[in-house]
């Protein structure tokens, strides 16, 4: 009657991507190019906000 339609999800290539360690535990992944500490300050001051 109705079919369904697939989510598909296509994963970022890592290769491609510049890693940026926040910690001894944490990682994450920018955009060739882009300015590491910059993303590493963005992603600790939304952790901070999201902390009550």
């Amino acid at each position: 009657m109705f079919d369904k339609k697939h989510n598909s999800f296509n994963s970022p290539d890592l290769h491609k991507m510049q890693e940026v360690i926040i910690n001894s535990r944490t990682r994450i992944y920018i955009e060739e190019g882009q300015d590491p500490e910059e993303a590493k300050e963005r992603y600790l001051e939304r952790l901070e906000a999201r902390r009550p």
